[in-house]
């Protein structure tokens, strides 16, 4: 693998439209979960290097690391150039738990709120190409 791919939950509107926001901002390409368990084996190597409950938050891979959840959209957030200015504080502030933690929180409460913020900020997810049109988008988690 060369580079950093972000992996994401391809059947929200509000996660595609995160994914894609960084996808034009940087040379990170995007893998959603419904293509890791579309039976061709593509990604079978990516896979391997996800945590066996991957589904419950985005991942950015590269080749010396796998990072998860808030962790991986920070990470996403430094490769993409908006961070900018902020680059070095962030690598300095990933050294203290209560950041961390901070980071994490933030990515959970933002993971729980997906729907209504995909009110706002959606894109059309991959995953759903081809359905009836419905948009289940409230109930997700």
């Amino acid at each position: 693998m060369t580079g950093a791919i972000l992996v994401y939950d391809d059947d929200c509107g509000f996660c595609t439209w995160w994914a894609n926001w960084i996808e034009a901002r940087s040379d990170v390409p995007l893998v959603g979960f419904s293509e890791l368990e579309d039976g061709s084996g593509t990604y079978d190597d990516l896979r391997a290097r996800l945590p066996d409950d991957y589904e419950d938050c985005a991942h950015l891979v590269t080749d010396g690391a796998v990072y998860s959840c808030g962790a991986s959209i920070e990470e996403a957030l430094v490769r993409a150039g908006p961070a900018g200015p902020l680059v070095e504080p962030i690598r300095f502030l990933r050294h203290f738990r209560d950041y961390n933690r901070l980071r994490e929180s933030t990515y959970r409460w933002v993971a729980e709120h997906r729907g209504l913020l995909g009110h706002v900020f959606r894109a059309e997810p991959p995953a759903r190409a081809g359905d009836d049109g419905e948009d289940d988008e409230a109930d997700d988690d």
